[in-house]
């Protein structure tokens, strides 16, 4: 943790003012970025896939429901950080969907589709959706390669002899990671256009970038992993 020291008004105010250079080019260096993401090639998917939604099975281009790009985080469920029996939905995934459905009406009314995706029976993903109080669509792609094939779940083989996770290879990933992955459809082609994970996702995570604004961060330092101290919303003792 940084030692804070107490300061006069005139010193803060120059190194405030230091800083806002600072942060200032970190915008702009995610500018580029955003332009460069929107410069990858479009992969068009050749592939069916069919998924289990809350109002029957839909195929890929299904899930735009009309409109021109999807987002699709794939959760995980049955598998990941802080998972049990009463609680299958991974901690961290949690935390990341936690951050959808104020964000949905904003996507939607600018043509954007945004769904979860998990390998779980849909009945089992809607009975956690009404523990967690959200509204935001969520899949089930169990029986589908849709996860498999866009790096966010591994076979049994891969498990055992490696696979390719965030686009490295792993000697031995487990069944499931989380990830998102973005689509656009143009003349009913659905395409591949990005996919992010990891550390990646956490630019799906709001209350990050507010912590980042608070007097001590993340405050992660000396932590057995930098979210330990995650919970369900409705596990917090506040």
């Amino acid at each position: 943790m940084i030692d804070h020291k107490a300061g006069r008004r005139e010193d803060w105010l120059a190194a405030r003012r230091e800083l806002l250079e600072a942060e200032k080019r970190h915008v702009r260096q995610g500018d580029e970025l955003a332009r460069r993401r929107q410069e990858l090639p479009w992969v068009p998917i050749e592939k069916q896939y069919v998924f289990e939604t809350a109002d029957g099975k839909k195929t890929l281009d299904e899930l735009f429901e009309g409109r021109s790009q999807l987002l699709i985080y794939h959760f995980m469920f049955g598998f990941g950080f802080r998972v049990d029996e009463q609680n299958p939905g991974c901690t961290g995934c949690s935390f990341v969907a936690d951050h959808f459905d104020g964000v949905v009406p904003h996507l939607n009314g600018h043509d954007v589709a945004l769904v979860a995706e998990s390998i779980a029976p849909l009945e089992r993903l809607q009975a956690y959706v009404e523990r967690m109080d959200w509204t935001f669509p969520w899949v089930s792609s169990l029986g589908s390669d849709f996860r498999y094939d866009f790096g966010a779940a591994f076979t049994e083989e891969q498990q055992r002899n490696g696979g390719e996770y965030n686009f490295h290879h792993v000697d031995t990933p487990p069944p499931q990671r989380e990830g998102m992955s973005a689509f656009a459809i143009k003349d009913g082609v659905v395409h591949h256009t990005y996919s992010t994970y990891a550390r990646g996702v956490e630019q799906l995570m709001g209350t990050y970038q507010m912590l980042d604004l608070a007097p001590l961060g993340r405050n992660e330092e000396g932590l057995e992993t930098p979210g330990a101290w995650w919970h369900r919303h409705d596990e917090y003792e506040v």
